[in-house]
């Protein structure tokens, strides 16, 4: 019955192994799956997190994500620090691999170290099948950068990535093919729950509680009981696990996440206590400030996290939905310390903060309210566009405020890296 909802193609998803550290492995000329080597910036101290680590370190059942002090004592690890630019500019380049072999209308980049790409167009004029055309990018990518890659091959995306994520791990050559037939054996059987592509913690939780505790519980259910529990997730769920997924690479525009809202975070690298943490704070409200204009919105719910440190463990967050959208950092900040100081305890240390802003809107003409200042709001929105643009022209370091030169500032060093790394 489910059959006219199974697509048949040839999708091929193919994923460069701990990216990071085989970066760093072929520019040294090392193995990877040889070499103690991880990804992390030494200078921040024990507890600095460590962004990836080589698959030979990965064996002896090092995660990819840990801390410095949590590495394996026994063994002579190799440090580098992160560059950003560097493997962005690998990523590039194997990227211009898959483009001599495919359009890229077929492709789709899902992350930096990860894409999928539809060859079903394609095996006529090659004369090859999936599987022969996938063992060939893979072999290439490696010959022109050293970058060893694994992938999943299925009839849609999903199966391609859930045969990538769950098949090849237990290949040689580090290639799997799933077909609709090979489910039942290769994916019910899969327990946690959250192995699998598209389940978080959150919903293994909660499958949990309704009795499913292997993939196969889910496909064996009532479709209509799910759907009544989650609304259509459950229903999409419930077709995930029979390997059914009606997503196209061709219609990559409508399936790339959409950002409903704006967020950014922090680990500090040192305790921070009041009243420190309120630069913090406030440099992390001009930066989110600034891409709410940028990107012409306002928020009206405000979202703020912190952390305590390793020893105290624990922390809180909270939301706060204001009267009016708005994107001015004044504005923002202040739900920030009203939400902060409602429930922090007095003299722990904090070690991570998180915020987010989000129910966003098409920004509009200011909006105030008899409460507040409407020449003080309109200067300063006046302000923060002019540093807007002295920044997009000469830098993000170009102008701060006055307080980034305070030793608890963080902002400069935040402002020389890529996605929270450095260049």
């Amino acid at each position: 019955m489910m059959d006219e909802y199974k697509l048949h193609k040839h999708i091929i998803c193919i994923d460069l192994k701990s990216f990071f550290a085989s970066v760093e492995c072929s520019l040294l000329g090392l193995d990877p799956f040889k070499t103690p080597l991880v990804v992390t910036d030494k200078a921040r101290g024990s507890g600095a997190i460590v962004l990836a680590v080589s698959p030979y370190l990965k064996t002896m059942g090092v995660p990819g994500r840990c801390r410095i002090r949590e590495l394996p004592k026994n063994v002579d690890i190799i440090y580098r620090k992160p560059r950003m630019q560097t493997y962005l500019s690998f990523s590039a380049q194997i990227i211009g691999i898959y483009l001599r072999y495919i359009s890229d209308d077929d492709i789709y980049v899902y992350s930096i170290d990860e894409a999928f790409m539809d060859f079903t167009n394609y095996l006529e004029y090659y004369h090859k099948n999936d599987l022969e055309i996938a063992k060939e990018l893979m072999d290439t990518i490696y010959k022109e950068t050293g970058i060893y890659s694994s992938c999943g091959i299925g009839p849609n995306m999903l199966m391609a990535k859930l045969a990538l994520d769950i098949g090849s791990k237990n290949k040689k050559d580090f290639v799997a093919k799933w077909d609709y037939e090979d489910i039942p054996e290769q994916l019910w059987p899969v327990s946690p729950l959250s192995k699998m592509w598209g389940i978080g913690r959150n919903m293994e939780a909660r499958l949990n509680r309704m009795g499913f505790y292997k993939i196969g519980d889910i496909a064996g259910s009532d479709v209509d009981k799910l759907k009544k529990r989650f609304g259509i997730l459950g229903e999409e769920l419930f077709y995930h696990t029979h390997g059914i997924d009606m997503s196209l690479i061709q219609d990559k525009t409508k399936i790339k996440p959409f950002s409903k809202s704006y967020g950014t975070g922090q680990v500090l690298f040192r305790d921070y206590y009041k009243p420190d943490i309120y630069q913090i704070m406030l440099e992390m409200a001009d930066d989110v400030c600034r891409r709410l204009r940028t990107s012409n919105k306002q928020a009206r719910t405000v979202y703020f996290g912190i952390g305590y440190g390793k020893d105290n463990g624990g922390g809180f967050s909270g939301s706060k939905t204001m009267e009016r959208p708005t994107a001015n950092a004044s504005l923002i900040y202040d739900e920030f310390v009203r939400i902060f100081d409602k429930h922090y305890e007095e003299d722990l240390p904090i070690r991570r903060v998180q915020i987010a802003v989000a129910n966003l809107v098409n920004s509009e003409d200011l909006q105030l309210s008899l409460f507040e200042d409407p020449e003080k709001l309109v200067k300063e929105q006046k302000v923060a566009k002019a540093i807007d643009g002295i920044k997009n022209r000469f830098g993000k370091n170009s102008v701060n405020r006055a307080s980034s030169e305070l030793d608890g500032s963080t902002v400069k060093d935040r402002n020389k890296m890529i996605g929270g790394h450095h260049a």
